[in-house]
């Protein structure tokens, strides 16, 4: 291994049970020096001072910055003193999938589940309720205020609770919201629409079927004629 191999690596290996007990912390080999001068000023050992909370808290990171280690990196040393070997990178947390609902045929209109945002897009943000097929929610059902852009709500690896609108199976899309007073689109809301309609208004075909009655035919000069004389015979008679 190289000098500058070892550089770049030496941050990422532990060593336990080493002689130095540094070598089991993320403390870089470089930053050795610099804990010693703060075991020695604060009149301890580098083994005693790790872990102990109490004396590293009263410790300023700015009595012992100078022009290699600025306020920051020395600030991180004395967080990982206090707890050796911790992960610097935040908690993850995972979206918690409600037992049982595992395909898009599982999901019922009015469910509230939890997901996690995977994508986000102008018109909306997909969610991963667990089901192998994102859900949408789209942009107006994103917030109860006016948003003009989804990003500014919600971002990807967002965990969120969500209410499911709409579920199309044969198209495999599924509506979401995350304002959890809305109401679902009904299963049989079109149906019941369409039969409102018909029974307040006849279709179109039907209105054209029926026909006006027709007018009479004008009467011609010989009918008029023949009318008249079969009216005087029965006044004859």
């Amino acid at each position: 291994m190289g000098a500058k191999t070892f550089e770049q690596c030496a941050g990422f290996l532990r060593i336990h049970n080493a002689d130095n007990p540094l070598d089991a912390s993320s403390v870089h080999p470089e930053a050795y020096p610099l804990v010693e001068r703060i075991a020695k000023q604060s009149g301890r050992e580098v083994r005693g001072l790790i872990g102990d909370s109490a004396a590293l808290k009263a410790l300023k990171p700015a009595d012992f910055a100078d022009e290699r280690f600025g306020v920051p990196t020395v600030s991180d040393i004395l967080k990982e003193l206090d707890k050796p070997g911790r992960d610097p990178r935040p908690e993850f947390k995972a979206a918690e999938f409600r037992e049982g609902v595992e395909t898009l045929n599982d999901l019922k209109l009015g469910m509230v589940l939890e997901g996690t945002v995977t994508n986000v897009t102008h018109f909306g943000a997909f969610v991963d309720i667990g089901v192998h097929q994102d859900g949408l929610v789209h942009i107006s059902a994103l917030s109860d205020r006016f948003i003009d852009d989804p990003r500014s709500v919600v971002k990807a690896g967002d965990i969120v609770t969500v209410k499911v609108m709409s579920v199309d199976i044969p198209r495999k899309r599924v509506g979401l919201s995350m304002r959890l007073d809305d109401q679902p689109e009904s299963e049989t809301g079109g149906a019941e629409i369409d039969q409102r309609n018909t029974s307040r208004k006849p279709a179109r075909s039907q209105r054209s079927s029926a026909k006006p009655a027709e007018a009479p035919a004008p009467m011609g000069a010989l009918g008029a004629a023949l009318l008249k004389r079969a009216a005087a015979n029965s006044r004859a008679l």
